[in-house]
């Protein structure tokens, strides 16, 4: 029974610390290009730069002492203000 519990902790664990290090989700395409064409491929470009950042990432073993974390942590963020842009553009309209 110790045993089990002990292996249950250590998968536990595991998943846990895999799911911190994989860091920000790909980036959301939340933006509608009929409305807003030029802001929905803003975020399709921000997608794209974080696949090919992810891509690096994987071709160097994840080491470039942070900088490709951080550059895929803004490119999310840019995506969630491509957002607000187009919600403020709907409220101006």
């Amino acid at each position: 029974m110790r045993t089990r519990v002990r292996v249950a902790g250590v998968v536990g664990m595991a998943l846990l610390l895999a799911s911190c290090a994989s860091g920000p989700d790909r980036p959301v395409r939340n933006v509608n290009p009929g409305r807003h064409p030029n802001l929905a491929a803003a975020q399709d470009l921000a997608a794209r730069a974080f696949d090919r950042i992810q891509d690096a990432q994987r071709a160097n073993e994840w080491d470039m002492d942070g900088h490709a974390q951080k550059a895929k942590d803004l490119l999310a963020e840019a995506t969630e203000e491509i957002k607000q842009a187009a919600l403020a553009a709907n409220h101006h309209r």
